[in-house]
Order: structure tokens, then sequence, then C-alpha cells
């Protein structure tokens, strides 16, 4: 069985930043639905931290918490203990048949992004017009190893200026699926 498609799904503020004090610096409606979206019917890949501020299984999808702590647990929930365990566990079938195994999006948080974005094939970015402080940020794009295959501009409800840009890794012909 092949490898899945490895895509990182994230939302960045104009100077790189993705959260502070393990949540969200801004408050984006239409970016929580694009995001169910996406990621419903695959497996999510998230660290522990970013587990706990969501607090539970996203439903709809198979959720997969890397952690250290071999006693981890929780309902719903799958733990391994690297990425690379968590990307083969998406990989292989699990106990509901409905999610596909042929994508993992990984959703956070910043350490387990800096481990990702190495191997990923796609990122998902939402670009958000916004300058904010925080402490954890996502690093700009290689324009030399990622090329934009499509741009969705739009403005939520609350007048927040945001796009939604699907980036495709250069040279990776999986990447075109």
């Amino acid at each position: 069985m092949p490898a899945p498609r490895v895509t990182l799904v994230v939302a960045r503020a104009r100077n790189g930043v993705i959260g502070r004090d393990n949540s969200l610096p801004w408050r984006l409606p239409e970016d929580l639905k694009h995001f169910k979206a996406t990621t419903t019917g695959h497996a999510i890949v998230m660290g522990r931290r970013t587990f706990e501020s969501i607090g539970r299984a996203l439903p709809g999808r198979r959720t997969i918490v890397v952690t250290h702590n071999d006693a981890w647990h929780h309902e719903g929930c799958e733990r391994a203990g690297s990425l690379e365990h968590a990307i083969a566990l998406a990989g292989s079938p699990g106990a509901d048949p409905s999610i596909a195994t042929d994508e993992v999006f990984v959703v956070g948080g910043a350490p387990l992004f800096a481990q990702a974005l190495p191997i990923a094939d796609r990122i998902v970015l939402t670009e958000i017009d916004l300058e904010v402080d925080g402490d954890v940020s996502f690093p700009a794009l290689d324009p030399t190893r990622w090329r934009v295959a499509s741009r969705r501009d739009a403005v939520s409800s609350n007048g927040l200026a945001f796009a939604i840009v699907d980036y495709h890794r250069i040279g990776n012909e999986r990447t075109a699926a």
C-alpha cells in the first residue's frame, strides 16, 4: 500500500503568526467551515497540545494524536509516538472504513508542522490579512519548492480579508492527484 499524500492545513496571519496561548488569535468562521470540509472523511494528525486546545476527536475524521507519552489515551483518538508512525497509521485502514487512506492532513501544532514540512506534498494555507501578536509562527514558503495550484480570495462575515491557497510541492507528481 503506498504512503498517503501528506497535506498540511494551516491558517497564518500576514506576519506568519499561527497561534497565541495555544489558540487561534482571530475569529474566522469561514476558515473553520473550510477546515471541516477539507478534512472530513480523512485522517487528521495533530500534536497533543493542539488536541488539548480542541478537547475532543473531531467528527467524521480519524483523529491521530502524536505524543511521546505511551499512556496517553482519549476516546475516539489513536495515539502515535512519532509523525512517521501517525502517517503509517493514516495510510492503513482504521475502525471506520469510510475514512480515506490516500491523504493525511497534518493540522498542528508548530513542532509537528516543522517535522512535516520537509515531507509534505501539499499545503492548504489560509492567508489572513491581519498582523497579530502570537507565540507560534509558520514560515514563508519557498517559491522554488512550492507552487500555487489554486487561490480563492474572500472577506469574512466580520470583514476580515483572507485567501485560501492550495500549494503543491514542485517536482512532486503525487500533488496532482
